[in-house]
């Protein structure tokens, strides 16, 4: 690219030969190859610290273990976007999602409802404006949802399967 831009001010510069046009050219090959070797750097930079979520384990919905309810994919979606209120056995249904932004809340929406965080942050704020809706309540951790879906037979929620343990029941992983 520099190589033809000189020579297009080549009739500017009579002066300068080829030869030296050839120099110039691979001191820029090399300052190029510099640019692009740090360009490589940061990119496996950004991607090691991207691996994380590429390994995120399984995305887990839980429920209380007195809870019989089976459910499909499309009523946990339906239940987490407010457009269900109960267990299709009749039974009331709570959904509470985990804290906005963490690893396990972005995996279980781009998984089960299709949509990426701002997409549901903008879903539920139309929703808030028109008074039609409210989303559902978050806790901070696994733990805390651990605990409240076990005490709380009309709780659904999710959590990373790593957190599981037998107070909860496990009705679907994704």
């Amino acid at each position: 690219m520099y190589k033809k831009l000189l020579m297009s001010y080549l009739p500017f510069f009579s002066h300068i030969k080829l030869n030296t046009l050839n120099r110039v050219n691979s001191v820029f090959n090399v300052d190029l190859r510099k640019i692009k070797m740090k360009i490589i750097k940061v990119v496996l930079l950004t991607s090691l610290f991207s691996f994380p979520s590429l390994v995120f384990a399984d995305v887990v919905i839980i429920v209380n273990t007195s809870n019989t309810a089976t459910i499909s994919d499309s009523d946990i979606s339906r239940l987490f976007l407010g457009k269900l209120k109960a267990f299709p056995s009749g039974d009331k249904a709570t959904a509470v999602n985990s804290k906005f932004g963490s690893a396990t809340r972005n995996e279980f929406e781009k998984k089960l409802l299709k949509k990426n965080s701002s997409q549901v942050k903008a879903y539920w704020s139309k929703l808030i404006f028109s008074g039609k809706g409210k989303p559902p309540n978050e806790l901070g951790s696994d733990k805390d949802i651990l605990a409240l879906v076990a005490s709380d037979p009309t709780i659904i929620s999710y959590v990373d399967a790593t957190s599981v343990d037998e107070t909860v029941k496990v009705i679907k992983t994704f």
